[in-house]
């Protein structure tokens, strides 16, 4: 279905010239890294120092995470509606859908063989001492690793009452939905559609708007976040886990800095130089939400006017990638898998490392772009037959690896928006015809 989806459309403007203009006059895209990075290091100060007290910031944390979360899902609703209204009625859209999930599969178990050949080189697990935080082991999680089968998925992301949906957040059924949602409103006359469009990119410019004004305040939340998470756990935790965690950021720093870039170099015009360059704003803002939905705006505004991606493109790429490609998350549960096979002293054989790739590349791509415990690598362990007992670890610091890979994952996005926009060339006379309609 996501095939017939997508195309060359009429040049849609989701992102228009004010929100970027706002952006730029409080220069909260060239600062906010700085912000988000003094705010991580006084916050682990502070709950270092304050201990369990430290939880009395908890609140700046919530209320910066609650209103990320009031206003991602109708951002990503909208600009899934409009992006595929513009990219539904095109003679290109089975190339392009093909090139994006193709692009989205690939990534992820490409993701998946690099952790586990780091893990395998560099051996997180071995020699480990948990005997000072064996209290944290439990089996509890073991009921959340059951993945549903292949008909089971597809079933799932059909709604049977979309404002259901829109209320649990079930952001595949919110995808499938605006996806038809929009291909229907493209297929309406020019006179017909144009006024519903326009004013869904209307709304679409409000949403950018609200959520870069919360972006203000990304490095009181982070804050609040970091000090509540020191102070609650300590750092005896990130003792067991450090060489774990070192090993998990050399391999986001690849696949982020050589990795994507090599391929942005092999496969368009654009050069690699430039797009590290770019995309260090979206990547600030990912690192404070921990949500790549909630990087989606900022991520579309970098992707449209400084890697001159056409809106088009961007405009359904972006919201199906912050949905369903997660590289980064790819990454956590190979190495994670890794990580407790050596702590448990167990050899695994090749049909495990098959699971693991297999289960961490569904998982990835099944796993909703928002901060959270990832509960989904459980099916990757149990996959493997790796024992679940010390995951509790890896959850207590869960917030610390989801803002890293998140930056990760919103690179892959963009990535992905600049090969496809590359790759399908458009004919001469269709792009006259939208210039005209516009």
């Amino acid at each position: 279905m996501l095939l017939m989806l997508v195309g060359n459309p009429r040049k849609l403007q989701i992102n228009n010239t004010r929100v970027t203009e706002v952006l730029k006059e409080k220069s909260l895209l060239s600062n906010i890294g700085v912000q988000v990075v003094i705010a991580m290091i006084l916050g682990s100060i502070v709950g270092a120092t304050m201990g369990h007290d430290a939880a009395m910031f908890s609140p700046l944390g919530a209320i910066f995470i609650n209103l990320i979360k009031m206003l991602v899902i109708p951002l990503v609703a909208v600009a899934l509606i409009s992006g595929s209204a513009g990219l539904g009625n095109s003679h290109s859209a089975g190339k392009v859908g093909a090139v994006t999930l193709g692009y989205f599969a690939v990534t992820s178990a490409l993701a998946v063989a690099l952790a586990l050949l780091m893990g395998h080189i560099f051996q997180p697990g071995i020699g480990i001492d948990v005997s000072g935080v064996e209290g944290m082991f439990s089996s509890e999680y073991a009921s959340k690793g059951e993945l549903p089968t292949f008909w089971a998925t597809i079933i799932g992301m059909i709604p049977t009452n979309v404002f259901k949906s829109l209320n649990n957040a079930n952001i595949l059924q919110i995808l499938v939905f605006c996806l038809f949602f929009g291909v229907a409103l493209a297929k309406q006359s020019e006179e017909r559609r144009q006024p519903i469009i326009n004013g869904v990119n209307t709304i679409v410019d409000a949403m950018v708007w609200m959520i870069n004004k919360v972006m203000v305040i990304a490095p009181i939340g982070v804050f609040g976040l970091m000090a509540e998470a020191v102070g609650t756990f300590g750092f005896s935790a990130l003792t067991v886990v450090l060489k774990l965690f070192v090993v998990y950021v050399a391999a986001i720093l690849i696949f982020g800095f050589i990795v994507y870039p090599l391929m942005i170099q092999v496969f368009t015009k654009t050069s690699a130089r430039k797009f590290i360059g770019a995309m260090k704003k979206p990547q600030a803002v990912a690192l404070s939400t921990a949500s790549s939905m909630a990087t989606l705006p900022v991520t579309m505004d970098t992707v449209e006017n400084d890697l001159g991606v056409r809106n088009s493109t961007a405009s359904f790429v972006l919201p199906l990638g912050a949905t369903i490609n997660m590289s980064g998350n790819a990454i956590y549960y190979g190495l994670v898998a890794i990580f407790f096979a050596q702590l448990f002293n167990i050899d695994l054989s090749m049909g495990s490392y098959i699971a693991i790739i297999v289960t961490a590349t569904l998982g990835a791509v099944g796993q909703a772009g928002v901060p959270g415990p990832s509960f989904l690598v459980v099916a990757v362990l149990l996959a493997a037959g790796i024992p679940i007992e010390g995951l509790p670890l890896l959850f207590a610091l869960d917030r610390i690896f989801d803002m890293i890979r998140t930056a990760l994952n919103i690179t892959g996005d963009a990535a992905c928006a600049v090969i496809v926009d590359s790759l399908i060339e458009e004919p001469a006379t269709e792009e006259k015809t939208v210039e005209q309609e516009a």
